[in-house]
């Protein structure tokens, strides 16, 4: 469908399209996509049409893990304890289909974008020095931990070696969902 951009505002220069799919061992998911012929503007998302229940996902990171298949929805948070690094959602995060080498890609870009923003030394050792450890686990010199936790059970980490276990109600209560909750208030509380 062809449709206004929202960036730019060019008329009737942007391509959308939605699509439903049923990936295996996931279930199914729409996949949207924008482009604007004009600005280059381009969106991505993949939604999950099922919920199921919470989930946390933890695997080994090393040489041989590093092409395993990862399915993040919109509302799990990613970590690497190891390295302090943990991604939460937010009101425009997206999900993605992807593998564990990907995934540490995306947190090294995330470091380089805060190495361009914060600019002291201790910011900038410390950045340069969480690289080193990201460019090691690609390397397969270094084993580190993902963990995936999703309160809507929508992700999934495709390996043999994969910890599933349900998220605890505490740990459910302290995670971000990117969403927001309206909750029932009772006036007579």
């Amino acid at each position: 469908m062809i449709i206004d951009c929202p960036v730019c505002n060019g008329k009737g220069t942007a391509e959308s399209t939605t699509k439903t799919e049923n990936i295996p061992y996931f279930g199914e998911v729409m996949e949207s996509s924008l482009i604007c012929n004009a600005c280059g503007y381009k969106h991505n998302d993949i939604i999950s049409l099922e919920q199921k229940d919470p989930i946390k996902l933890t695997l080994a990171i090393n040489k041989d893990t590093l092409s395993s298949r990862v399915i993040k929805s919109q509302s799990a948070t990613v970590s690497i304890p190891e390295l302090g690094l943990k991604v939460e959602p937010g009101p425009k995060s997206l999900g993605y289909v992807s593998n564990v080498e990907g995934v540490i890609t995306r947190f090294e870009e995330g470091v380089n974008r805060a190495l361009t923003i914060f600019d002291d030394d201790e910011s900038q050792k410390n950045g340069l020095a969480i690289l080193e450890k990201l460019d090691k686990l690609i390397a397969g010199m270094l084993e580190a931990t993902l963990i995936i936790e999703d309160p809507f059970g929508q992700s999934n980490l495709m390996d043999i070696n994969v910890k599933k276990e349900e998220l605890t109600k505490e740990e459910l209560k302290n995670l971000k969902t990117g969403f927001a909750i309206i909750e029932d208030i009772n006036p007579e509380d």
